[in-house]
């Protein structure tokens, strides 16, 4: 149960980060209530996540999501970079978290 309250809290993560973008310095109120409300869950679903489950491993996973989607979600809507160097570092990323999924023991 724990991979599965880690990424739930990634996908608050991603949640977040980008309702801070939308919250324009949080000037708009609406994208900031979302964007706090959506950081308190991710926190949440982190700490039921890191109960059974190494710190580093938990954490590094949970903001590996979080950079991953938040950057896709860039690209496809702010128009963001999407040149080969950053695209490979983004599957590189992936890839740790494929591999500490892997080699965890729980």
């Amino acid at each position: 149960m724990s991979w599965i309250w880690i990424l739930i809290a990634s996908v608050f993560e991603v949640s977040w980060a980008i309702g801070l973008k939308y919250s324009d310095g949080f000037s708009n109120i609406k994208a900031s209530i979302f964007t706090v409300i959506t950081m308190i869950l991710s926190y949440v679903f982190l700490a039921l996540g890191v109960k059974d489950l190494p710190i580093g491993t938990a954490y590094a996973v949970w903001t590996g999501i979080g950079v991953v989607g938040t950057t896709i979600y860039g690209i496809l809507f702010f128009e963001e970079p999407k040149d080969f160097l950053r695209v490979l570092f983004i599957l590189l990323i992936v890839a740790g978290i494929i591999g500490l999924r892997l080699t965890s023991k729980n």
